[in-house]
């Protein structure tokens, strides 16, 4: 068992393959500093992962396998396939309904070898959700898909090496956002920083919760929402025990978190999380999702279509995404192998 927990196996899933997702998901894996944290399969159109081997990592082995329980222990990189369509069906740089399927059926293929305890972890390439909603999917993206699949809610916690972030909406109109900013939206936006602080590894996270209205509200002088909403959700989570404070001037607190006074903050909406994590750089951002039974980490990029197959594509979010499960993994946020995959 010492290598299955020291290189725990991964699920990679390769995104849509007329994306960057094959070239960023075989260049990771191929890093020697990759190959000593874990194990990987790689999920999706073998066609497509064997171009992209030959072209950006031409001295890596590939295996194909037919099921995750036939990769040998000593392969560091399998291949799990899910398309026999032509190379030709999934144009480079082009929305393609083949490829919007392959990428949707990659992530509940990877989904389901963790749910079943073959993989302990999945790491996911991007989707384009033009070429899913042509494939006759409406997800808006992985969360929903992973969300669904497991019969849960699914959130996401935006990560980089110096600032995680979680958000109490995201995908919303700036109004509707402000009417979510409630006691119990926050309170349960607190609690899922406390989950995302404990997978990560931290024993008591510290939790920093920013304000909505300028100062966090300047005691009403800039709004209600921040005395009314925000306050007593902080206040209900630090007498259960947790470490949390807040309501904190938006315009800092995301300045004293990345400086290691918080190891997470939440946000009230999409932009305000989601500025400050990408002003680190896209490279080393990564995406997780939070409140379903399994670990899914992901790059925090698009698929970048206009330099897909030019062999230019940064593969750091990647690598980053793999770090980060990695940590999860060993953290204890994941059934052993062959478990019954819930949280005891």
């Amino acid at each position: 068992m010492g290598d299955a927990m020291t290189r725990p196996l991964l699920a990679v899933t390769l995104g849509d393959p007329s994306g960057i997702g094959p070239e960023v998901a075989l260049k990771a894996v191929a890093e020697p500093e990759a190959q000593g944290l874990a194990r990987y399969l790689l999920v999706g159109p073998e066609q497509i992962a064997r171009a992209a081997r030959d072209r950006f990592a031409p001295s890596l082995r590939l295996e194909t396998v037919p099921s995750a329980s036939q990769l040998r222990a000593e392969t560091d990189v399998g291949l799990l396939s899910i398309s026999a369509e032509p190379l030709e069906a999934f144009p480079t740089g082009q929305v393609s309904a083949a490829s919007g399927r392959a990428a949707v059926v990659a992530v509940e293929t990877a989904a389901r070898l963790v749910l079943g305890g073959e993989a302990r972890a999945i790491v996911t390439a991007p989707l384009h959700k033009e070429a899913m909603h042509l494939a006759g999917y409406r997800h808006p993206g992985h969360t929903e898909i992973l969300g669904e699949l497991c019969g849960k809610k699914a959130t996401m916690l935006l990560s980089s090496p110096r600032l995680r972030v979680i958000h109490v909406s995201v995908h919303c109109s700036l109004r509707e956002a402000i009417e979510r900013v409630t006691p119990e939206n926050v309170g349960a936006a607190i609690r899922m920083a406390q989950e995302a602080g404990s997978r990560l590894g931290y024993a008591r996270p510290r939790i920093a919760v920013a304000g909505l209205n300028p100062h966090a509200g300047e005691g009403g002088m800039f709004g209600r929402e921040d005395d009314e909403a925000i306050r007593p959700a902080v206040e209900e989570a630090r007498a259960a025990g947790l470490e949390v404070s807040g309501p904190w001037p938006p315009d800092t607190v995301f300045l004293r978190a990345s400086q290691g006074e918080f190891d997470v903050v939440v946000a009230m909406y999409h932009d305000q999380g989601h500025i400050p994590v990408k002003l680190f750089g896209l490279e080393g951002g990564v995406n997780v999702t939070l409140g379903l039974p399994l670990i899914r980490t992901s790059v925090d990029h698009g698929t970048a279509f206009d330099i897909a197959g030019r062999g230019v594509a940064q593969h750091e979010s990647m690598l980053e995404a793999i770090r980060v499960a990695v940590r999860m993994v060993r953290s204890g946020a994941q059934p052993p192998p062959g478990s019954n995959p819930r949280y005891d």
